[in-house]
């Protein structure tokens, strides 16, 4: 934990940064349990529940294309906080959700909301490589992850009791309150963030970047490496899980709050314990022990309490396989094409996050168990540690 301490001691933009996804971040959860709190109240289809999961990534998915020539255009913080503006609007127009044939609106300010948030975490990744090298570009990853799933812990656990007591309402206003002290705190921050003066359009960027990519396929395979993560959009899943095993001994609100917030204890542990062990070679270990604690999991699901503690053992490896795989694509990529190559690489993940949702819902349909979906989300990193260990001995793949 020391070397992060020391890290945002040193650094004093990625401190702000890093306060200012604190802040956003833990907000963010109030609206996330607020939102699948209503749908369940409103007897909403297994269906409805996974497509509300899906818009949460499919949003990200459609703006990559072009956010990544964008962002390589213009300055990461007039950016930043216009999206962080619209992230505050989407955001408070979330109150006015209230019932069944309010779905299509609620369906739309996701997307808007989703959208921004995704553009701004790429514009994030996309500027930390050029304000920082070599262990602290890693270092930095590591601790947006633990971040995350710091406000991810205690957002969870805080926004459960907060919808329980005061309601869906007062959580939406909260976390659009948490947002516009973001932008305050984004506006009064001034650092260097020089343009990289591209005279081609913004299709003619993007044409460029699939040659790229085409010449250079290591960096398409640690893409795709890094989007196995999205199997861990568990959102839908652990609403369901609620709703057909927890609803009857725990409010839901409270469920839903507690089984994320388990999970987070993992994503907090996981790179504090990993983060000095892995490296590439024993990346592959990390996917298999993935695999192995989502079965656990799927095992003990029917009991909530077994279920608690499995979501940590399930939190555990998702950091460190999140933020290792995002280091290795920035390390072994150009200068020039990290905003849209990152940009890319967020499309792929949400896609698979995506994926992930409309799958959990459509089992759901066919009859599968919550146990064998869960299962088959297990498969899937096997899958992605035999894909690694392949593409680790056939290209030459920068250390970290």
């Amino acid at each position: 934990m020391k070397v992060y301490v020391n890290l945002l001691r040193e650094e004093i933009v990625l401190r702000r940064l890093s306060i200012i996804q604190l802040i956003s971040y833990f907000g963010a959860w109030f609206s996330n349990i607020a939102i699948y709190t209503l749908l369940i109240h409103l007897e909403v289809s297994a269906e409805v529940v996974a497509f509300v999961a899906m818009l949460n990534f499919l949003a990200g998915v459609v703006q990559a294309p072009f956010s990544g020539a964008i962002i390589d255009r213009f300055r990461a913080r007039e950016l930043m906080l216009f999206l962080i503006f619209i992230e505050i609007v989407s955001t408070s127009a979330l109150v006015f959700i209230t019932e069944l044939s309010d779905l299509y609106l609620l369906y739309f300010l996701i997307f808007v909301k989703m959208a921004a948030a995704s553009f701004y975490f790429t514009t994030e990744m996309s500027l930390l490589p050029r304000i920082l090298n070599g262990n602290k570009l890693q270092h930095a990853n590591e601790l947006h992850s633990i971040i995350w799933s710091l406000s991810y812990t205690f957002g969870m656990a805080i926004s459960g009791f907060v919808v329980y007591w005061l309601g869906i309402k007062v959580a939406f206003i909260l976390d659009a309150s948490m947002f516009v002290v973001a932008f305050f705190l984004l506006y009064d921050l001034q650092f260097k963030d020089e343009i990289i003066h591209i005279k081609e359009n913004i299709f003619v960027m993007m044409r460029n970047t699939f040659s790229y990519l085409k010449a250079n396929p290591k960096a398409m395979h640690l893409m795709f490496i890094h989007s196995f993560v999205g199997l861990t959009a568990f959102d839908a899943l652990v609403a369901l899980m609620v709703d057909r095993y927890y609803a009857s001994i725990i409010a839901t609100s409270l469920a839903l709050g507690l089984l994320h917030s388990s999970r987070a204890i993992g994503l907090v542990i996981g790179p504090v314990v990993l983060g000095k062990w892995i490296n590439n070679k024993r990346l592959v270990y990390i996917f298999i022990g993935q695999a192995m604690a989502i079965w656990l999991w799927a095992y003990v699901m029917h009991n909530f309490y077994l279920s608690l503690v499995a979501s940590v053992i399930v939190g555990f490896f998702t950091t460190t396989l999140w933020s290792y795989s995002y280091t290795l694509l920035q390390k072994n990529i150009e200068q020039k094409y990290y905003g849209r190559i990152v940009a890319y690489n967020d499309m792929l993940f949400l896609s698979m996050a995506a994926f992930t949702s409309f799958m959990i819902g459509h089992l759901v349909t066919l009859d599968y168990t919550l146990e064998n979906i869960a299962f088959f989300m297990g498969i899937g990193f096997i899958i992605g540690a035999i894909y690694y260990n392949v593409i680790l001995k056939k290209e030459k793949i920068n250390e970290i």
